[in-house]
């Protein structure tokens, strides 16, 4: 079939050949049947047919035409097809034998597309002309300043500037801007009796040179960075050292880093050649954001893995390009931008940047981390030498690894044999979780009977709570162990003579006990072993034991909250108990064992939790011999008792070394492996291998980061320059927005992190870029642009509306013909409240307040609570951050979502809102704690009412208020009124 219709159409032809024309019978024909999916706002398979340009360069980068040769060309081969899954166009009638006739003669012609002037047009991509991605000019006109050009697109309008607003609210404005707190009624006083011309210029001034300036603006930066102290996802873990990250920020902005510096250190501070604390503190910016422990840790499926190492990718890298750049480059990740001109490539490309980098714990100051390991490493070959003297001294003892391997105690047993729990089996293979198990049953271990072992362990067991009142583990008739702890009666692997399955790490300080010539005893929660004394006193002819060892957590990275104890029992005394042992920790053992003790024990339990991580080691536990004081020289005796003491204040030296501090930032790998496009943003199904780049719209610096060989750390300061070129337009532009955004409530773009032709245009454009070029010429000074902004008229303005035709020609305000009344955001709002009832604590700086109830479970348990004690009544700023369960009464005022990146905060009125003031426990005891603060510091009732209003609002009560105000105290008390100012609308916005 499909052969007899290419014979007619051959035909047809030779028929048209000669009076083809290509504007009636090609062009005509793809306006016709093909650009409404190959036009110009819309390209199936990238594929335009509108334009000469475009159609030449065809589809995905290949050619959808091969001039004279039809039979070669894509789009020939697609009209014939018989195929309607495949023939183009797929919808209406197929193209007739003559339209097909004619696209063949033109191809078999040369396909010559003469240009006409669409097709010019058609040439310019005007994409690549959006306003954002063009230069900022360096010229401006005489006297060009914020009011000019405010006052310029007034005036289009027929409108002006509203008046300046009276002292009181100028000031309230500028305190809530600059540093998040009300200004005392002293101050609002001093400032409103200042005729000085310079007095409003002082306290700009006043506030940049706060501490608490760089605590309100941090707040700003971290919701871009979506801070947190937690992991977020199913398991939210605690970040515990999270919190220096957000110091930095603090001290970044109250020192008034520059910008460009700012930025720099934040994505590469950790890779310069000399890091200091302050670039890595930087560097958990990085790290800010949510993090998915499972997907990246806990699950067995590789595929799983690659999923979340994508997702994590993806959040590295849309928090660096939206935050500086306002781009959403994300939107590229499945494939080409449908907004921006941005590739699919280009996205991969920018996140070839980062694919060295992950989240983790590290040391914080490098100069720190060699001090103190070469302290410790000092100290510990100091012990290790005493401690091998003593063993001279005191002769051989024995290792009860090594009779948890099958030995006498003197080195015979087998290294990594195990004692199965359940059934006694000894075992070298990595087990994992055991069976069902009977509690507290002593099971002895499967070695022939004569063996030392054998009669040096009657059995292990799973330790539990006893179900039965007075009822326990059975070690002989008279020998029951009893208070053994409630636990999940659930255990992992078996009793070993070395590492468990999983144990990632054998070492406390410097000492890995899992090296030559010293020995491990694993023991995973729950567990439990006994070794028969009086057998190994008959055996190894030692008569009073000591034992000695060290205690260690050998758990995986993501187990730092997991917790476990560990209990030494003598016959049936508790002789030692170790609870909440964590990742990290470590104990000394060292027990003296009468000579009447029959039986040891050492029982390992889960502390509450489950067994989780917990895997327990005892390092160099040995049962050392102890000879009595009438066998021994007094010299030997006095050596004996030196070399004690030496390894007691070795150890006490030890604990006492200052760690060096820790944060949760970025860790990477020298030289990451390539990186490759994910179609449809796909892991499991790769394309081509892309290399470090940026994306070529803003045209402003070279693209090429490196190669795939390039060291990691090279390919994020190569990105961070390029951001922070000055020729770079974005950067500037988007950092100057934000600020006014801040200042106005809105920005001249009113979608801060999107500058895209998705985002909205600036409402004063030449305003917009004569910010961004004081910037440059300020050297990049955030404080230098709240100067320019605050002392403008702009800002200055009354926020009522005087003027009812600017309203009606302007209802949002953007021409800014008025100030725009804002309300307090949630953390200004909580230190607000702090702050008027005395009650704010001014400590700066360390870990964050934790204002909840934490329960340690597979996923933690957060339960929030009042703060009512001085360490929760830090500013909000200090608050640990838990991801995925937000604090009622912040998120009730619109506190974000810290899995999210928030360039601007939604603002909604709700009835929860008025019932949170009104009633919320916080609120409740902050209006009891005003109610002391306030008669404490007034004279008689008159005087109460207007410390009350001057320490809410900044101002003394009306003739009318005061009356009202009187005749509430008197019929309710004065708590009523402390609770009804701290709800009122004035409190909660400023003018």
């Amino acid at each position: 079939m499909r052969a007899l219709f290419l014979l007619l159409a051959n035909a047809l032809l030779l028929n048209s050949a000669v009076g083809m024309d290509f504007e009636r019978d090609v062009r005509a024909l793809f306006q016709e049947r093909c650009i409404e999916c190959h036009g110009e706002k819309k390209q199936k398979g990238e594929l335009r047919l509108d334009a000469k340009t475009f159609a030449s360069k065809g589809g995905h980068g290949g050619s959808i035409i091969v001039p004279g040769k039809a039979e070669e060309s894509p789009l020939y081969l697609r009209i014939v097809s018989g195929d309607p899954d495949d023939r183009m166009p797929p919808k209406g009638q197929p193209l007739t034998a003559l339209q097909i006739s004619a696209i063949k003669t033109w191809i078999e012609a040369g396909a010559v597309w003469p240009e006409n002037a669409s097709d010019k047009t058609a040439l310019v991509d005007k994409r690549l002309q959006h306003w954002s991605v063009q230069p900022i000019p360096e010229v401006f006109p005489s006297g060009a300043g914020i009011d000019f050009y405010i006052e310029q697109a007034l005036a289009n309008k027929g409108l002006g500037l509203s008046p300046e607003a009276d002292r009181r609210s100028l000031i309230r404005r500028v305190f809530f801007d600059l540093v998040g707190l009300p200004p005392s009624p002293e101050r609002v006083d001093q400032f409103v009796s200042d005729t000085s011309p310079k007095a409003y210029e002082r306290l700009i001034e006043e506030l940049l040179a706060s501490p608490n300036y760089g605590e309100r603006w941090a707040r700003h930066w971290l919701d871009i960075a979506h801070y947190a102290d937690t992991h977020g996802f199913e398991r939210d873990q605690l970040r515990p050292n999270a919190w220096l990250y957000r110091d930095y920020v603090i001290r970044a902005f109250n020192a008034d880093k520059p910008y460009d510096q700012f930025l720099r250190e934040q994505i590469a501070g950790d890779t310069i050649s000399r890091p200091t604390s302050e670039s890595i503190a930087a560097s958990g910016f990085l790290a800010a954001g949510p993090w998915d422990f499972v997907g990246q840790v806990e699950t067995k499926s590789p595929v799983l893995k690659r999923a979340s190492r994508a997702g994590d990718l993806d959040d590295i890298v849309t928090q660096v390009i939206t935050s500086t750049m306002g781009i959403t480059l994300n939107c590229a990740r499945c494939h080409d931008h449908k907004l921006d001109p941005i590739s699919q490539r280009e996205y991969y490309s920018m996140c070839a940047v980062f694919s060295g980098v992950k989240r983790g714990t590290r040391d914080l100051d490098p100069n720190e981390t060699l001090r103190f390991a070469k302290e410790n490493s000092d100290l510990e070959k100091q012990l290790q030498t005493v401690r091998q003297q003593l063993a001279d001294a005191s002769g051989s003892g024995l290792s009860l690894a090594d009779i948890v391997g099958g030995g006498n105690g003197f080195g015979s047993g087998v290294k990594g044999s195990g004692i199965v729990l359940g059934s006694g089996t000894i075992t070298t293979q990595k087990l994992a979780m055991t069976g069902s198990i009977e509690a507290n049953r002593l099971k002895p271990p499967a070695w022939p009977s004569k063996t030392q072992a054998a009669k040096y362990i009657p059995g292990v067991f799973l330790p539990n709570s006893p179900e039965n009142k007075g009822s326990g583990v059975y070690l002989s008739d008279d020998v029951i162990l009893t208070g053994l702890p409630k636990t999940s009666g659930q255990s992992w692997d078996a009793i070993r003579n070395g590492p468990l399955n999983a144990q990632v790490h054998t070492k406390i300080g410097a000492t890995d006990y899992n090296s030559e010539g010293h020995s491990v005893l694993g023991l995973h929660a729950n567990s439990g072993i006994v070794f028969d004394l009086a057998e190994i006193r008959q055996g190894s002819g030692l008569k009073i034991l000591t034992l000695t060892g060290q205690g260690g957590f050998g758990a995986t990275p993501g187990a730092a909250s997991s917790k476990a104890d560990f209990t030494v029992f003598i016959d049936a005394k508790i002789a030692l108990k170790k609870t909440g042992i964590h990742k990290g920790d470590f104990f000394e053992i060292n027990l003296s064992i009468p000579e009447s003790a029959r039986f040891l024990s050492l029982v390992a339990t889960d502390g509450g939790d489950g067994i989780g991580s917990d895997l327990l080691f005892l390092g160099d536990a040995t049962l050392e011999p102890e000879e009595t004081k009438g066998t021994l020289k007094a010299s030997e005796q006095s050596t004996r008792v030196f070399l004690r003491a030496e390894i007691e204040r070795l150890k006490k030296a030890i604990s006492a070394l200052r760690k060096p501090d820790q944060i949760y930032a970025v860790v990477s790998e020298e030289i990451p492996s390539a990186l490759k496009i994910h179609r449809r943003g796909n892991p499991e199904d790769e394309s081509d291998e892309v290399t470090p780049k940026g994306f070529a719209w803003t045209n402003h610096a070279p693209l090429e980061f490196g190669d795939n060989a390039t060291p990691e750390g090279q390919r994020r300061m190569a990105l961070a320059r390029w951001i922070t070129t000055p020729t770079n337009p974005l950067t500037r532009r988007v950092l100057v927005n934000r600020l006014w955004h801040h200042h106005f409530g809105q920005g001249i773009v009113t979608t801060p992190s999107d500058f895209g032709l998705g985002g909205d245009a600036p409402s004063h454009p030449e305003l917009l870029d004569w910010l961004a070029s004081q910037f440059l010429k300020s050297g990049w000074s955030i404080k230098h642009m709240h100067r320019e902004i605050l002392l403008s008229r702009s800002y200055k303005q009354r926020s009522v509306v005087e003027n009812v035709e600017a309203a009606r020609l302007d209802s949002s305000n953007r021409l800014l013909w008025r100030q725009n009344p804002r309300r307090l955001d949630a953390e200004s709002l909580r230190d607000a409240v702090l702050c008027v009832t005395g009650q704010l604590n001014p400590e700066r700086g360390g870990p964050g307040f934790r204002d909840f109830k934490y329960t340690e479970a597979y996923a933690p348990i957060y339960e929030y609570i009042a703060a009512d004690q001085p360490e929760l009544c830090r500013r909000s700023i200090y608050r640990f951050v838990v991801r995925t369960t937000p604090h009622q009464f912040l998120s009730t005022f619109d506190c974000p979502d810290p899995a999210n990146l928030t360039p601007a905060r939604s603002q909604t009125t709700t009835a929860l809102q008025a019932l949170a003031l009104s009633n919320n426990e916080f609120i409740l005891k902050q209006a009891r704690h005003l109610t002391s603060r306030v008669e404490k510091e007034s004279a008689d009732s008159k005087s109460t009412i207007q410390r009350s209003f001057a320490l809410c609002l900044q101002r003394l009560a009306t003739p009318e208020e005061a009356s009202s105000a009187s005749h509430l105290v008197s019929q309710h008390g004065l708590f009523s009124l402390c609770r009804m100012l701290l709800n009122s609308n004035e409190f909660l916005y400023f003018d």
